[in-house]
Protein backbone atom coordinates (compact mmCIF):
# COMPACT_ATOMS: atom_id res chain seq x y z
CA UNK A 1 0.00 0.00 0.00
CA UNK A 2 1.25 3.48 -0.97
CA UNK A 3 0.74 6.27 1.27
CA UNK A 4 -2.17 8.57 0.08
CA UNK A 5 0.04 11.52 -1.05
CA UNK A 6 2.04 9.72 -3.68
CA UNK A 7 -1.05 8.60 -5.07
CA UNK A 8 -2.45 12.06 -5.11
CA UNK A 9 0.71 13.10 -7.19
CA UNK A 10 0.20 9.85 -9.12
CA UNK A 11 -3.28 11.01 -9.69
CA UNK A 12 -2.60 14.70 -10.94
CA UNK A 13 0.46 13.51 -13.20
CA UNK A 14 -1.73 11.12 -14.54
CA UNK A 15 -4.66 13.87 -15.47
CA UNK A 16 -1.86 16.03 -17.26
CA UNK A 17 -0.31 13.41 -19.33
CA UNK A 18 -4.01 12.31 -20.62
CA UNK A 19 -4.94 15.85 -20.94
CA UNK A 20 -1.95 16.82 -22.98
CA UNK A 21 -2.60 14.08 -25.31
CA UNK A 22 -5.93 14.85 -25.77
CA UNK A 23 -5.13 18.57 -26.81
CA UNK A 24 -2.05 17.41 -29.28
CA UNK A 25 -5.19 15.69 -30.92
CA UNK A 26 -6.28 11.78 -31.58
CA UNK A 27 -6.82 10.44 -34.73
CA UNK A 28 -10.40 9.32 -33.67
CA UNK A 29 -12.53 11.32 -35.23
CA UNK A 30 -15.63 11.05 -32.76
CA UNK A 31 -13.77 12.40 -29.77
CA UNK A 32 -15.24 15.82 -28.93
CA UNK A 33 -14.95 18.37 -26.69
CA UNK A 34 -13.50 16.38 -24.11
CA UNK A 35 -12.02 17.71 -20.43
CA UNK A 36 -10.61 15.72 -17.84
CA UNK A 37 -12.10 16.61 -14.44
CA UNK A 38 -10.38 14.49 -12.11
CA UNK A 39 -8.56 11.21 -11.61
CA UNK A 40 -8.63 8.79 -8.48
CA UNK A 41 -5.47 6.20 -8.44
CA UNK A 42 -5.54 3.32 -5.89
CA UNK A 43 -3.60 3.12 -2.96
CA UNK A 44 -1.87 0.02 -4.55
CA UNK A 45 -0.90 2.73 -7.78
CA UNK A 46 -2.41 -0.37 -10.14
CA UNK A 47 -5.56 1.39 -11.42
CA UNK A 48 -6.63 5.07 -12.51
CA UNK A 49 -10.35 5.81 -13.19
CA UNK A 50 -10.14 9.18 -15.37
CA UNK A 51 -13.94 11.38 -14.86
CA UNK A 52 -14.42 13.10 -18.09
CA UNK A 53 -16.64 15.76 -19.32
CA UNK A 54 -18.42 16.12 -22.87
CA UNK A 55 -19.32 19.13 -24.53
CA UNK A 56 -22.23 18.45 -26.65
CA UNK A 57 -25.66 16.31 -27.24
CA UNK A 58 -25.50 12.72 -26.07
CA UNK A 59 -24.68 11.23 -29.39
CA UNK A 60 -21.64 13.15 -29.09
CA UNK A 61 -20.90 11.98 -25.43
CA UNK A 62 -21.63 8.70 -26.54
CA UNK A 63 -19.29 8.77 -29.72
CA UNK A 64 -16.54 10.49 -27.23
CA UNK A 65 -17.20 7.90 -24.92
CA UNK A 66 -16.20 4.73 -27.00
CA UNK A 67 -13.73 6.60 -29.00
CA UNK A 68 -12.22 6.96 -25.26
CA UNK A 69 -12.46 3.69 -24.11
CA UNK A 70 -11.18 2.19 -27.93
CA UNK A 71 -7.83 4.63 -27.54
CA UNK A 72 -7.05 3.50 -23.69
CA UNK A 73 -4.18 1.20 -24.83
CA UNK A 74 -2.79 4.44 -26.69
CA UNK A 75 -3.12 6.41 -23.14
CA UNK A 76 -1.90 3.62 -21.29
CA UNK A 77 1.25 4.00 -23.13
CA UNK A 78 1.27 7.30 -22.83
CA UNK A 79 1.36 7.19 -18.97
CA UNK A 80 3.86 4.51 -18.85
CA UNK A 81 6.28 6.72 -20.94
CA UNK A 82 5.72 9.53 -18.60
CA UNK A 83 5.76 8.33 -14.65
CA UNK A 84 8.38 6.58 -13.13
CA UNK A 85 6.67 4.19 -11.42
CA UNK A 86 7.62 0.46 -12.06
CA UNK A 87 4.16 -0.49 -13.13
CA UNK A 88 1.92 1.32 -15.50
CA UNK A 89 -1.56 1.68 -14.09
CA UNK A 90 -4.80 0.57 -15.80
CA UNK A 91 -6.94 3.36 -16.97
CA UNK A 92 -10.91 3.42 -16.75
CA UNK A 93 -12.44 6.43 -18.15
CA UNK A 94 -15.85 7.59 -16.50
CA UNK A 95 -18.07 10.08 -17.66
CA UNK A 96 -18.77 12.41 -14.84
CA UNK A 97 -22.02 13.69 -13.85
CA UNK A 98 -20.91 17.14 -12.45
CA UNK A 99 -22.01 19.18 -14.97
CA UNK A 100 -25.70 17.37 -14.97
CA UNK A 101 -25.82 16.81 -10.94
CA UNK A 102 -25.18 20.97 -11.80
CA UNK A 103 -27.82 22.03 -13.77
CA UNK A 104 -30.33 19.72 -11.36
CA UNK A 105 -29.22 21.85 -8.38
CA UNK A 106 -29.39 25.02 -9.93
CA UNK A 107 -33.14 24.13 -11.23
CA UNK A 108 -33.64 23.38 -7.42
CA UNK A 109 -32.45 26.52 -6.17
CA UNK A 110 -34.36 28.48 -8.34
CA UNK A 111 -37.66 26.57 -7.53
CA UNK A 112 -36.82 27.29 -3.91
CA UNK A 113 -35.98 30.77 -4.74
CA UNK A 114 -39.91 31.30 -6.77
CA UNK A 115 -40.97 29.36 -3.26
CA UNK A 116 -39.34 31.62 -1.06
CA UNK A 117 -40.48 34.65 -3.01
CA UNK A 118 -43.84 33.62 -3.43
CA UNK A 119 -44.49 33.10 0.48
CA UNK A 120 -42.74 36.69 0.75
CA UNK A 121 -45.61 38.18 -1.27
CA UNK A 122 -48.51 36.57 0.75
CA UNK A 123 -46.34 37.41 3.93
CA UNK A 124 -46.61 40.97 2.88
CA UNK A 125 -50.53 41.06 2.14
CA UNK A 126 -51.68 38.62 4.67
CA UNK A 127 -53.66 39.56 8.03
CA UNK A 128 -54.58 37.83 11.12
CA UNK A 129 -57.35 35.53 11.08
CA UNK A 130 -58.39 36.44 14.44
CA UNK A 131 -57.50 39.51 16.85
CA UNK A 132 -54.62 41.08 15.50
CA UNK A 133 -52.28 38.63 17.95
CA UNK A 134 -54.28 36.35 19.75
CA UNK A 135 -50.61 35.47 22.02
CA UNK A 136 -50.04 38.79 23.42
CA UNK A 137 -51.89 39.64 26.08
CA UNK A 138 -52.75 43.14 27.35
CA UNK A 139 -50.19 43.40 31.23
CA UNK A 140 -52.54 44.35 34.34
CA UNK A 141 -50.68 46.06 36.61
CA UNK A 142 -50.36 44.31 40.24
CA UNK A 143 -50.04 45.54 43.69
CA UNK A 144 -46.44 44.56 43.85
CA UNK A 145 -45.68 46.97 40.96
CA UNK A 146 -46.74 49.64 43.34
CA UNK A 147 -43.47 48.73 45.40
CA UNK A 148 -41.25 48.64 42.62
CA UNK A 149 -41.99 52.14 41.61
CA UNK A 150 -40.42 53.80 44.81
CA UNK A 151 -36.93 54.47 45.16
CA UNK A 152 -35.61 53.81 48.77
CA UNK A 153 -33.29 56.31 49.86
CA UNK A 154 -29.60 54.72 50.67
CA UNK A 155 -29.85 52.93 53.88
CA UNK A 156 -32.93 52.36 53.84
CA UNK A 157 -34.50 48.73 53.96
CA UNK A 158 -37.96 47.25 52.98
CA UNK A 159 -39.55 45.82 56.09
CA UNK A 160 -39.57 41.97 55.53
CA UNK A 161 -42.73 40.15 53.87
CA UNK A 162 -44.05 37.13 54.63
CA UNK A 163 -42.31 34.00 52.71
CA UNK A 164 -39.35 35.70 51.86
CA UNK A 165 -35.97 35.02 53.48
CA UNK A 166 -35.77 37.34 56.93
CA UNK A 167 -39.81 37.30 56.95
CA UNK A 168 -40.32 34.26 59.32
CA UNK A 169 -41.93 34.31 62.52
CA UNK A 170 -39.58 32.25 63.87
CA UNK A 171 -37.16 32.83 66.68
CA UNK A 172 -34.12 32.04 64.98
CA UNK A 173 -35.27 33.99 61.80
CA UNK A 174 -36.53 30.89 59.47
CA UNK A 175 -33.15 28.78 58.93
CA UNK A 176 -32.28 25.57 59.72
Amino acid sequence: MVDAQRASKMADRIQQIVARRLEKGIKDPRIGFVTITDVKVTGDLQHASIFYTVYGSDEERADSAAALKSATGMFRTEVGKNITARLTPSLEFIPDGIPENAASIEKLLNEARQRDADSQSMAETAQYAGDADPYVKPREPRDDDADLDEVDEPGEVDPPRDGIAGGSDEPDGGTR
